[in-house]
């Protein structure tokens, strides 16, 4: 969110940089995290009864309901706001059909959300990601992981020798969502735990500088073998500070300041943020410009906490509350 208000409200400004930089390992940190619960979700739930049902229509209640309404918003309604034209169907088909990333690939004619395409690589890691957990034994699991994330490489320096960018598409991102899933691996292994504390900070320090460098000097482009490599070498960072977090004393600082009332509360209206906040951005420089750039920071969040609150509240939780209806068994 930061990065896109500066790319948004302050394109000239120096901290634009961040968004090149920082702001976009964010989609990386996604990733990792989303690996990580969803398969710890399969795995706990895995031989229950109604595993797929309960599974597929709990992630369409979390998700489908609010993306669906804000194509309507943004397609139908935005125009009107600031005064642009509606386009053609024809061009929005892509994201009703989660294929945007797709399209932002190879370059087909479309229009809508810029940032949905990475809501479209996780619906797709949904879709095929319970029937692999079913199928395969929990043994054979990390294999299956690393099989991806050896994939996810080749088919990146397969596009990039096409001059194809790899960057939104659904197959060459699968390797973080992989990372993720071996934490769960590590959970049910019960190597979250204090003793095990060092080696994730040995991990993070020894990966952390190749990691900065990477995405700090190479971010966009530059040469193809860091291309290959430098999602996976962010997604281990992720990887690893994640296992750090998970590892720490309940009582560390950290966990106090993640499980603080702000945090907790960012948390739970998460999805309204990552929706609404780039039109409200694209809204306010229309119309509320201050020229001041902490007022116009203040206001874009204030204003995109407000919406998302008020999302979550009157329209996603009666979606939500659904939920008990579809209540795994084991």
């Amino acid at each position: 969110m930061v990065g896109h208000f500066f790319s948004v409200i302050a394109p000239d400004h120096y901290m634009i940089k961040f968004d090149l930089l920082f702001g976009q390992s964010g989609v990386v940190l996604f990733f990792v995290l989303s690996g990580f619960l969803i398969t710890r979700i399969l795995l706990n739930t895995k031989g229950s009864k109604n595993y797929f049902k309960n599974f597929f229509i709990r992630r369409s209640l979390r998700i489908l309901p609010l993306y669906y309404i804000f194509l309507l918003i943004h397609y139908y309604l935005a125009p009107l706001i600031l005064k642009t034209e509606i386009p053609n169907f024809s061009l929005q088909i892509y994201h009703y059909l989660f294929l945007q990333d797709f399209a932002m690939t190879f370059n087909w004619l479309y229009s809508g959300p810029g940032h949905f395409w990475s809501l479209a690589v996780e619906e797709h890691f949904y879709l095929f990601w319970p029937f692999v957990i079913i199928i395969t034994p929990k043994k054979q699991l990390l294999k299956v992981i690393l099989s991806i994330i050896v994939i996810s490489i080749l088919i990146r320096a397969l596009m990039l020798n096409y001059n194809y960018n790899g960057y939104f598409f659904t197959f060459t991102r699968f390797d973080a969502l992989a990372i993720g899933a071996i934490l769960s691996l590590l959970e049910l292994r019960y190597r979250f735990s204090h003793k095990y504390l060092s080696r994730y900070i040995i991990l993070l320090i020894g990966i952390l500088i190749p990691s900065v460098l990477m995405w700090t000097m190479f971010s966009g482009s530059g040469n193809n073998t860091i291309q290959i490599f430098k999602y996976l070498v962010i997604g281990f960072t992720f990887f690893s500070i994640i296992g750090m977090v998970l590892s720490i004393k309940d009582k560390s600082v950290i966990n106090k300041i993640l499980e603080s009332r702000f945090f907790r509360y960012s948390g739970k209206i998460s999805y309204g943020l990552y929706v609404y906040h780039p039109l409200i951005f694209l809204i306010l420089l229309k119309y509320c410009n201050t020229h001041i750039l902490l007022l116009n920071f203040v206001i874009c969040f204030s204003l995109t906490y407000l919406i998302s609150t008020l999302s979550y509240r009157y329209f996603e939780n009666p979606f939500l509350k659904l939920k008990k209806y579809f209540v795994y068994n084991k």
